[in-house]
């Protein structure tokens, strides 16, 4: 059954949204899901009639319970931002709330299929009875945006580094099997900008306030 919600009072982004389908194509995005565990849900909404940034009017709700869960219950100054492989659990019903797939991550479970398929229930039971732990003592109050001021840069190249290792040199030597100094060189300035581009972009997004007051 589809969630329902006030469309006049939320904006929401699902899979028509540029974000979203930036995720799905970006194939760097794989190490995100696949093994830092950092999921998309398939939709999150934000609440229009509040003039807070961005950031702090970000709500993800649950299709099962109906809650309207703060994003920053999912977050890093939870601890919870990361290790979420089966997607994001719902600390009010404890069952999973739907995520999107990057493409690349999809090519690689259908390859790697024959290696996980036989212990992946047993793997999802033993991540679902760790859940509850993590959502204890949830922080939901307002932090200062991590891209305020010259945040955006430090995370940005931080990005942009951990892309550099895997795409530029990581990538071409286990998997393609074509390890070349010339990427790594071409590799640097391509991934400094491409950084500090997501940096901004992140800082733009994150900091937006709202069209009306609350």
């Amino acid at each position: 059954m589809m969630l329902q919600y006030d469309k006049n009072k939320y904006k929401a982004y699902n899979s028509k949204h540029w974000m979203i389908l930036h995720w799905k194509i970006n194939p760097g995005l794989f190490i995100n899901e696949l093994i830092l565990g950092q999921r998309l849900p398939k939709l999150s909404l934000v609440d229009k009639t509040s003039s807070k940034p961005l950031i702090e009017r970000s709500l993800i709700p649950c299709p099962h319970c109906k809650t309207f869960h703060d994003a920053k219950t999912w977050s890093a100054q939870n601890g919870t931002a990361f290790k979420n492989w089966f997607g994001l659990y719902c600390p009010n019903c404890g069952e999973i709330i739907p995520c999107i797939f990057n493409y690349t991550s999809l090519v690689i479970l259908a390859l790697s299929y024959p290696i996980w398929f036989s212990f992946k229930n047993k793997w999802k039971q033993k991540w679902l009875a760790k859940q509850p732990e993590r959502y204890k003592n949830l922080d939901l109050t307002s932090k200062p945006n991590p891209y305020d001021g010259w945040g955006w840069i430090r995370i940005g190249l931080g990005w942009g580094s951990v892309m550099f290792v895997i795409m530029s040199i990581l990538y071409p030597y286990f998997i393609e099997g074509d390890f070349r100094w010339v990427k790594v060189f071409i590799g640097i300035p391509v991934w400094t900008i491409g950084g500090l581009a997501f940096g901004y972009m992140m800082k733009v997004l994150m900091g937006k306030p709202g069209n009306k007051t609350a």
